[in-house]
């Protein structure tokens, strides 16, 4: 693979904390960015909010404006784990699709082209800049725009499963499932939306656990022990 469009929860990179950051994990997370990168990939990394807010639980204010914080919530993810890249040697650029002053820049094609050709990591945050549409949809809608070979879907759990496994102690894994059967049974690999444009899209993804050992560069290298899903 050369350019890969990266997902990771935000969720999974507070640690067992479960809100915030666990600084430890996201080290760990952009050790395995920098491993990937020297090895030649182009890395693409849209990161979800849910460690800051999950505004879709409100039923108080106007669905707009938890949406909205929650975009804000994709971006200081994305300042954090840029800064942690940073840190540990790598160059980055954070791309939005509206203005947030000198926090990142404008998102354009272009722009990120530039970036890859410049050696950085790219970081798409503040969603699509639309309410009522996910990081999830984000960052198909993403890798589709940067004609991204995959999406690596780093998340809480380590793979599909018939049914919640939080819920359900005897909820089967799938080793490889086709994007059609993903979407025909309404599985929780992405929300909804983001599985269709996938299907439509012909865009693969593996989906694992961000907390195991090198989960990242295992599935960049083939080794890793998720969910293929295929187009």
């Amino acid at each position: 693979m050369k350019r890969v469009l990266l997902k990771l929860s935000g969720e999974a990179l507070a640690g067992e904390k479960k809100t915030g950051f666990d600084e430890a994990t996201v080290i760990e997370v952009a050790k395995q960015i920098r491993t990937i990168a020297e090895e030649g990939l182009e890395i693409g990394i849209v990161i979800g909010g849910g460690n800051f807010w999950r505004g879709r639980t409100s039923e108080t204010i106007d669905r707009n404006k938890p949406d909205q914080i929650g975009m804000l919530a994709t971006v200081m993810n994305c300042i954090y784990v840029s800064d942690i890249c940073r840190y540990l040697g790598l160059k980055t650029e954070i791309f939005t699709p509206f203005v947030c002053g000198a926090f990142t820049s404008l998102y354009s094609k272009d722009a990120v082209e530039a970036s890859f050709v410049q050696g950085k990591i790219v970081f798409f945050a503040g969603g699509t800049g639309h309410p009522y549409f996910s990081t999830d949809t984000a960052t198909v809608l993403r890798a589709v725009e940067i004609e991204a070979e995959a999406i690596l879907l780093a998340k809480a759990v380590d793979g599909i499963y018939d049914s919640d496994p939080k819920t359900n102690p005897n909820a089967v894994k799938y080793d490889e499932i086709s994007i059609e059967e993903v979407v025909a049974k309404k599985l929780a690999a992405m929300d909804l939306t983001a599985s269709i444009m996938c299907m439509e899209q012909k865009m693969p993804m593996l989906v694992f656990a961000l907390d195991e050992k090198d989960s990242i560069i295992n599935a960049v290298q083939g080794k890793f022990v998720g969910t293929k899903v295929t187009v």
